[in-house]
């Protein structure tokens, strides 16, 4: 048989392959699964370890809380597979110098029923609204303002999406999660897709990247041995958090209040590149960015956290001064990516 007869039928053959493949997997294909509603209403409420949200759903809550009366009071978002504990360092700290910090654990993660199930982005937006809300309600007098971490900060943009001004005051976010699927690779999108559609609940280690939260010890072996962080993450969770960066990626940023974010340059979990295409697109002078040299993604537990949480709380003392540490800078984004590619190994 020639070269030229022979070919036809390897394509025949290749096509009748992919049929049977295709035939093997359509009777596998699932939707990414999301958390069923808690069946009930109530009175949205802060108990003294839970807030109770409007559909009767219990998110454990932790109030880190200064001696004397606070002088604002800050909602504070934990990011994927973590929960409220993993913030207690900075409320600590925040606590420390006059602030009342509340974290609570968002559906699907913590102590929360459904543990390991997203529970979609809309949802997650409008439990920290309505957290915020509470909190607010506890403390008429001051200030209210807003923290989130990784996905946490991501919750928060889309809150700020999804409801009128006037819930929050200011925000300050910690690499915020922000890479939509337009900026990853084709290898990265194409078997997540294939994952969540047909094998949504194999779970995937954080380990199988190589890529490191922290530069701290200390930090990475307790994310390690805490009971309540998630270890293995479902691939329909992977898929929900990326429906959720693909909307605040391209969502309006509403104006109207102070808004602080802040990037390490050693950030292995969000990558430089879509950061600073997000930065770029940022209208106003109220989004304010600081660059961290040595930080990585967990700025708020790095070896060198001291500085970030002392920037935070100059901060959050009045929103849209200036950092004592100079972290925040005038420079264009284009200047920033290049700062960080500059600080990368």
């Amino acid at each position: 048989m020639s070269k030229s007869q022979g070919r036809p039928r390897r394509t025949a053959l290749a096509r009748c392959a992919l049929a049977a493949l295709l035939c093997c997997l359509v009777p596998a294909c699932v939707t990414p699964r999301v958390q069923t509603s808690a069946a009930g209403s109530a009175e949205p409420r802060l108990e003294q370890d839970a807030a109770i949200m409007d559909d009767g759903a219990r998110l454990p809550l932790r109030a880190f809380l200064p001696a004397a009366p606070p002088r604002a009071a800050i909602v504070a978002v934990h990011g994927l597979n973590d929960h409220s504990g993993g913030l207690e360092r900075a409320g600590v700290f925040l606590a420390e110098r006059g602030f009342a910090v509340y974290a609570f654990d968002q559906r699907g993660f913590g102590d929360t029923p459904q543990k390991g199930i997203w529970a979609g982005g809309d949802r997650m937006a409008d439990d920290a609204r309505q957290v915020a809300l509470l909190v607010r309600l506890r403390h008429p007098a001051v200030p209210l303002y807003a923290f989130g971490e990784s996905m946490g900060g991501a919750v928060l943009l889309h809150a700020l999406h999804r409801h009128p001004a006037g819930w929050v005051d200011a925000m300050a976010l910690s690499a915020p999660a922000v890479w939509s699927r337009g900026g990853m690779r084709r290898y990265q999108r194409l078997p997540l897709n294939v994952l969540a559609h047909t094998w949504r609940g194999l779970k995937l280690s954080g380990r199988m990247t190589g890529r490191r939260p922290s530069d701290d010890p200390a930090a990475l072996r307790a994310l390690r041995e805490d009971p309540l962080t998630i270890h293995r993450t479902r691939v329909d969770v992977l898929w929900g958090i990326a429906d959720l960066m693909d909307a605040v990626t391209h969502e309006p940023k509403p104006p109207g209040m102070p808004v602080l974010v802040l990037y390490g340059a050693h950030d292995e979990i969000v990558p430089p590149q879509p950061m600073c295409a997000w930065l770029a697109a940022l209208p106003g002078e109220e989004w304010q960015p600081a660059l961290y040299p040595s930080g990585w993604h967990l700025l708020t537990r790095d070896l060198d956290a001291a500085r970030v949480l002392s920037d935070l709380a100059a901060w959050f003392e009045q929103p849209g001064t200036r950092l004592p540490s100079g972290a925040d800078t005038d420079e264009p984004p284009e200047r920033v990516c290049a700062l960080v590619e500059t600080e990368r190994p």
